[in-house]
C-alpha cells in the first residue's frame, strides 16, 4: 500500500519497564464503571437526544447498575444545562448514583458547571486540558510548562469553586491526549493537580488516562498505565480512570489489559458509540467478564430491551455481530457448528445443567434475554441435520430419527438453497409436514382391526385409486401385520428398516408420533404419523414411507 512512509509511531514507552500486568491472568473484579453516553456519546451523534430521550437513556442507565454517569457537558449549550437542571430539579438522581459533569480549564466555563450542578447532592466535576506534543505544538503553540499552568489553575478554581459551594464534589482530572503524551509529563502534570486538590480518603480524586487517539499496540496502554498508576502522589488516595477510545479497533483489549495494570475504574458506553470509531464498548467488556464467572456488577439479562432502546433514541445501529448483543452472536448457520450445538445442549442438560461449557456459545444466551430456538439454530444452505432437527425437537416436539434427520437435512437445504434465504421455524415444519406427515399420496388404509391370534392378525382394509382391498395378515405385532396385509394387497416388497414413536405432548390430549423408515431395492424412504392413538400413528407413518417410496406410484391410476 502506497505512502505507508508518511506514518511515524505517535506514542512514547515509559522510561522504566513496567509489565507486572503481563503476570495477571484475568480481571477478578468489576472496575468502578461510568457511562458516558450521554456526553461522549451524544456529542458523537448526528442528531443529538432530545431532553426526553436522554432522560430515558438515564433511567436505563440507572436500571442497568451504573453508579456514576457522565451527563454532559453543562456549559457547551443550553440543552445540555436544562438536562443537568432537570435531574436535579426533578429529583431524578437516586441517592447511591452519582452524576459527572465536563468542563475544559477555563474560567467562565468552570463557573458555568457549577452553576449547572447548584444542589446536587453528589457529583463529580471532570476537568480536562490536552497535553500532548501534537496539540502542543500545533494547536496550542505552548510550552509544557504553559500547559501545566492551564491544567494547575483549573484546579486551583475548581477548588475555589467547591469552597463557595460548600459541597463535597468529587473531581476529576484528564490529561487529554494521554496517549500522544511522554509519560513522565503526563505523571509530571497529573501530580500537580492532586497536589492542588490534597486528596483524602474521604474525598478521593479521580485521574483519568484516556486512550483520546488510539496509537499504539494495547500492551503499550498498558504499560502506560502501570507507570503512571506507581508514581502518581497519593496514590491511595487517587482513583485511576482510563477511557479508551477505538481508532485501531483495540479498545476493549486497551481497557481489559489498563485494568490489569492498574486501573480502578473506566469510562465508556453501551455499544461504544463515540466519536470516531467510538469508545470502547461496556457491554463487551462487563460480559467478558461474566463469561469468566466474574459479577460485573452491570446488569445486562434484557439486552434485547437495551438494544430497543438504545437504537431508537440514538438513531444508531447495534451490528448484527456485535458481541453479546448483536441479532446474529449467538447464531450457528454451519452444520457442523448446529450439530456440536445441539449435542453440547444434551450434554450439560445430562451431565452438568449447574455450569456453562456448550461448544460454539461462550455463554448462555438466555442469560442476555435470547432464546435457543430463535436466535441460536438458524437453518440456510449452511445448515446440517443436528440444527434442523434441534429446532424440529425444541420447538415443535418431534424427535426424529438420526438417520431420517440426514434425509430431512438435504430436503431443507435444498428449499433454502433454491431460495436463497434462511428458513424460519415454520418454514421448516411445514416441510417436514408437507413430506412426511400422514401422506397418502396413493393409498390409504381405511381400517385396521387386530386379534391376537397367532402373534397379531389383523384384518386391513386399503384404498388405492378406485380399488378397494381388504386382507388379513399376521406379524410379531401390530405394525408388523398392517406391514404384512400391505405388501400382500398390493404386491409389493421392502424391507422395515427403522421404527421410533414418542408422545408430543402430556396430558389426556396428547398426541403421538411415529416414525417408520422401509428399504426398497436400496433406497430408504421415510414416513410420520401424527394422531391421538399411537397405533393408528404407527400404522398411518407405515403408509406414508410407503407412499413416499414410489412403490404404488403407479398403481392408483
Amino acid at each position: 500500500m502506497k505512502n505507508f512512509e508518511k506514518y511515524k509511531r505517535q506514542y512514547f514507552m515509559p522510561p522504566v519497564k513496567c509489565l507486572k500486568w503481563a503476570e495477571k491472568e484475568y480481571i477478578d473484579k468489576a472496575p468502578i464503571w461510568c457511562s458516558v453516553d450521554l456526553r461522549d456519546g451524544n456529542q458523537a451523534l448526528v442528531t443529538p437526544m432530545s431532553l426526553d430521550e436522554k432522560l430515558e437513556f438515564f433511567r436505563k442507565l440507572v436500571e442497568i447498575g451504573f453508579k456514576e454517569i457522565e451527563i454532559g457537558f453543562p456549559a457547551a449549550s443550553e440543552t445540555e444545562f436544562e438536562f443537568c437542571r432537570a435531574l436535579i430539579e426533578k429529583n431524578m438522581i437516586p441517592a447511591d448514583v452519582t452524576i459527572q459533569v465536563l468542563t475544559q480549564a477555563r474560567e467562565h466555563i468552570i463557573k458555568r458547571t457549577f452553576e449547572a450542578i447548584e444542589g446536587c447532592p453528589h457529583a463529580v466535576v471532570h476537568l480536562y486540558n490536552s497535553t500532548s506534543v501534537a496539540q502542543r505544538e500545533q494547536v496550542f503553540h505552548k510550552s509544557k510548562e504553559e500547559i501545566k499552568e492551564i491544567a494547575v489553575s483549573g484546579a486551583k478554581l475548581l477548588e475555589e469553586c467547591r469552597q463557595k459551594a460548600g459541597a463535597g464534589y468529587i473531581f476529576e482530572y484528564s490529561p487529554e491526549s494521554f496517549t500522544g503524551t511522554e509519560p513522565e509529563f503526563a505523571l509530571e502534570v497529573c501530580n500537580a493537580v492532586i497536589d492542588v486538590w490534597k486528596p483524602t480518603s474521604d474525598r478521593k480524586v479521580i485521574i483519568n488516562l484516556p486512550v483520546t487517539v488510539e496509537h499504539s499496540l494495547p500492551h503499550v496502554y498498558a504499560s502506560q498505565i502501570e507507570y503512571m498508576s506507581e508514581n502518581l502522589n497519593c496514590r491511595e488516595n487517587v482513583i485511576v480512570s482510563i477511557h479508551p477510545h477505538n481508532d485501531r479497533g483495540c479498545a476493549v483489549a486497551d481497557t481489559e489489559l489498563g485494568v490489569l495494570a492498574g486501573a480502578d475504574r473506566v469510562e465508556g458506553t453501551c455499544f461504544g458509540n463515540g466519536e470516531r470509531t467510538g469508545n470502547v464498548d461496556i457491554v463487551t467488556l462487563a460480559m467478558n467478564m461474566y463469561s469468566h464467572g466474574v459479577d460485573p456488577q452491570l446488569d445486562f439479562s434484557d439486552m434485547p430491551s437495551l438494544v430497543e432502546m438504545y437504537e431508537r433514541v440514538t438513531r444508531m445501529k447495534v451490528n448484527d455481530r456485535s458481541p453479546y448483543a448483536g441479532r446474529l452472536v449467538f447464531a450457528a448457520f454451519s452444520g457442523s457448528h448446529q450439530d456440536a450445538i445441539a449435542k453440547g445442549m444434551k450434554w450439560r442438560e445430562e451431565k452438568d445443567p449447574e455450569h456453562w461449557n456448550v461448544p460454539y456459545l461462550p455463554i448462555d444466551p438466555k442469560d442476555v434475554g435470547r432464546e435457543y430456538d430463535a436466535d441460536v439454530i438458524r437453518i440456510n444452505s449452511q445448515s446440517g441435520k443436528g440444527g434442523i432437527g434441534f429446532i424440529m425437537e425444541h420447538q415443535f416436539g418431534f424427535d426424529i430419527p438420526p438417520k431420517m434427520r440426514e434425509s430431512f437435512g438435504y430436503a431443507v437445504k435444498s428449499v433454502s438453497d433454491h431460495a436463497h434465504k434462511e428458513l424460519v421455524p415454520e418454514e421448516i415444519k411445514d416441510i417436514f409436514f408437507d413430506r412426511y406427515v400422514n401422506k397418502e399420496t396413493y393409498f390409504k388404509v381405511d381400517e385396521a382391526h387386530y386379534i391376537q391370534k397367532n402373534g397379531i392378525t389383523a384384518s386391513v382394509t386399503i384404498s388405492c385409486g378406485d380399488k378397494i382391498i381388504t386382507r388379513e395378515a399376521v406379524g410379531n405385532g401390530r405394525l408388523d401385520a398392517v406391514s404384512n396385509a400391505v405388501k400382500d394387497s398390493l404386491g409389493i416388497t421392502y424391507t422395515l428398516t427403522c421404527y421410533q414413536e414418542h408422545a408430543l405432548q402430556f396430558g389426556s390430549h396428547s398426541q403421538a408420533a411415529a416414525y417408520v423408515g422401509i428399504d426398497a431395492g436400496g433406497k430408504t424412504s421415510w414416513g410420520v404419523g401424527v394422531n391421538d392413538d399411537i397405533i393408528a400413528a404407527s400404522v398411518s407413518a407405515l403408509v406414508s414411507a410407503i407412499n413416499n417410496s414410489g412403490l404404488v406410484c403407479g398403481m392408483a391410476k
